[in-house]
């Protein structure tokens, strides 16, 4: 079944969508990790060392708190985005035009707003500030629509992943790319520029330019081999957050809130590494030159951890990966603070820093609380999922780049300081913010969700099953006040043979509960049972809800058992929220995967508000029946 031949188009699509973060993840980590950098370096060199470290406090507490204030900017930016008509889309003129302002903002930044501060520390200071905001801002417009764009490239959550995956694969490479080039670029073109082997301000304005280029191009790439469809861009209303809504959503969804939590420890710990390691080359280690192993080795490994992922998942669940990832993490800590003499050490620190599934487990684990905090709390908070990754990554990169400034100026490794000086309490000092704590923090997080992260794969099955029990027996519906009694058709969606509703077992020979008809299908094709709209489908994707346009409210199970797929074999064709019509094609499944694990293709059709339904017809159970003809005649309040 999942033979679908991906077409040409496609993967120029696919193609164009993952080239488009290399640029784009890039830039990001130009201005996260290295534009401290030259500010603690080369920024301010000429001006006294006082006004100097005041100035770099200055600046990487502004940032710090522009990035923490943005986190409540970033739904009025979605909102932005949302709201805009071209007819290139809504996305595309976002990813361009906030690439290419905030590319040219970032230069002005490396030039050091052209010298300011040597002439006016203050103007500069008001300047700065006006700058680095709209450069934020424009640099989150991109960021929001090149993410905000997978549900409009596909209908499908199997190509969505794809979308995502690669997103994130090339985006590893861009990140890791830089610290590769950085000392060559910016050591190389100082030179040619002033004769002098040193990190220079020429060369850190060429190494900027180089990637705000890169970024251009990769923002072209995916304007131009990408298309939104416009079907499905529905009106996305429902997907308006504000951040009131994410905190809440997060709050009272403890399987939401665990795994951010352990997330942003990972993360906290992993940005603070990566923000100093070009320091431990260069003031501890003494050999800046050799910083580019960093690169080399992370690159290397982010190649291998995102296509390992799913493979891996199969056998081990996604809680210890998360675990055998973070326990890489503090072994790296150690080799750091222990074996920091020896080159192969190092390296093998290094290669462990970058094992891990982090991002990919959170990600997973907070999707899966969608159904959870259905059942718990009768919420469902599919945008806020969305939401919470970029937030915690935001969150962390200001607290890493305010540590990075502090350690700079507390280890005296700012301005034109060698690693010869290092006195042994700067070395001390360095140690505890750049590896104590982070260590510290990734014990923590593999505390917190050993302790605290429950939702398994298999409780989320359970939880789906549960879900779907209570649907089908009314009792998550409010029960509405009688007004009128309507009628509604309900047509086949599927071919088969017609059973009973009493005769329908599951797979653990369990009866199914609610009220309804089922089919015993002869093809893995599904259909709209009449004209309405979707509401919402399962995470596992076997069992979706289907409204009526006078309000009959259905949900279309695919399969007894096959939540435990968890979405594998089956493809759909619609988007939660779009209307459709009866006859439509909405989902495929692989009936043969299904019957091979044990489970049964049987497809259920049941009401969710039981206690509305008045009288139904006769079922014909055991006739033939094609999709498209009609089932039952039912009347509802």
């Amino acid at each position: 079944m999942h033979s679908h031949k991906v077409s040409g188009k496609q993967i120029v699509s696919y193609a164009s969508f993952c080239l488009g973060n290399l640029g784009h993840s890039a830039f990001y980590g130009v201005m996260s990790t290295y534009f401290i950098i030259f500010i603690t370096s080369v920024m301010f060199n000429g001006l006294q060392q006082s006004v100097a470290d005041k100035l770099i406090g200055l600046i990487t507490g502004l940032m710090v708190v522009i990035r923490i204030v943005e986190l409540a900017v970033d739904p009025i930016l979605g909102n932005i985005v949302d709201n805009t008509k071209t007819r290139w889309g809504k996305f595309k003129p976002w990813i361009l035009a906030g690439t290419v302002v905030s590319a040219a903002l970032l230069l002005v930044l490396f030039t050091g707003i052209f010298g300011l501060a040597q002439k006016s520390w203050v103007l500069f200071a008001i300047l700065f500030v006006l700058i680095y905001i709209s450069f934020d801002i424009f640099y989150s417009l991109s960021d929001v629509s090149y993410w905000g764009m997978v549900p409009a490239l596909s209908e499908d959550s199997h190509a969505r992943g794809i979308y995502t995956s690669l997103g994130a694969f090339s985006g590893a490479i861009g990140w890791n790319g830089l610290a590769i080039i950085v000392v060559p670029i910016v050591t190389g073109v100082t030179f040619a520029v002033t004769g002098k082997h040193e990190e220079g301000a020429p060369g850190w304005l060429a190494f900027a330019a180089v990637i705000s280029a890169l970024a251009i191009v990769s923002a072209l790439i995916v304007c131009f081999g990408t298309k939104e469809k416009h079907n499905i861009i529905r009106d996305s209303a429902k997907q308006k957050t504000t951040l009131r809504q994410v905190f809440g959503a997060i709050f009272r969804n403890d399987q939401i809130l665990w795994p951010s939590l352990a997330y942003l420890l990972f993360s906290l710990a992993n940005t603070i590494t990566y923000g100093v390691l070009f320091y431990m080359y260069k003031f501890v280690i003494g050999k800046p030159g050799d910083f580019w192993v960093v690169g080399v080795i992370a690159t290397i490994i982010g190649l291998f951890i995102s296509p390992l992922f799913p493979i891996l998942n199969k056998y081990i669940p996604r809680k210890w990966l998360f675990i055998g990832g973070q326990t890489c993490m503090c072994l790296a800590y150690l080799l750091f603070i222990f074996g920091r003499s020896n080159i192969f050490l190092m390296d093998l620190g290094l290669a462990l820093l970058n094992i891990n599934f982090a991002q990919l487990v959170t990600v997973l684990t907070v999707t899966d609380a969608i159904e959870y905090g259905q059942l718990k709390n009768s919420q469902r908070n599919e945008a806020v999922v969305l939401a919470v990754r970029p937030m915690i990554d935001k969150f962390t990169g200001a607290v890493s780049n305010a540590l990075v400034g502090y350690v700079a100026i507390a280890a005296g490794m700012a301005g034109t300081a060698t690693a010869a000086d290092m006195t042994a309490h700067d070395i001390s000092t360095f140690n505890i913010m750049a590896l104590y704590i982070p260590l510290a923090l990734a014990v923590l997080s593999i505390i917190v969700f050993l302790s605290k992260v429950t939702l398994t794969e298999k409780k989320h099955a359970q939880v789906v099953e549960q879900l779907k029990d209570k649907l089908a027996e009314g009792e998550i519906e409010k029960e509405q006040a009688a007004v009128s009694v309507k009628t509604q058709s309900v047509y086949a969606p599927a071919d088969g043979k017609l059973m009973a509703m009493s005769s329908v077992v599951d797979e653990k020979g369990q009866p199914f509960p609610g009220k309804g008809f089922a089919i015993e299908p002869s093809s893995g094709k599904i259909y709209a049972p009449f004209d309405g709209t979707i509401k919402f489908t399962f995470g596992t994707k076997h069992a979706f809800e289907i409204i009526s346009q006078n309000g009959l409210q259905v949900v279309i199970h695919v399969g007894l058992g096959t939540v435990n797929l968890r979405g594998e074999g089956f493809e759909t064709y619609y988007d939660d929220g779009q209307a459709v019509k009866k006859g439509d094609l909405l989902l495929e499944f692989d009936r043969d995967l299904a019957l091979n694990n044990g489970y049964k293709d049987t497809v259920v059709t049941f009401y969710t508000q039981p206690g509305r339904i008045e009288k139904s017809s006769a079922i014909q159970a055991g006739t033939t029946i094609k999709h498209g003809e009609k089932v039952v005649e039912v009347q509802f309040k």
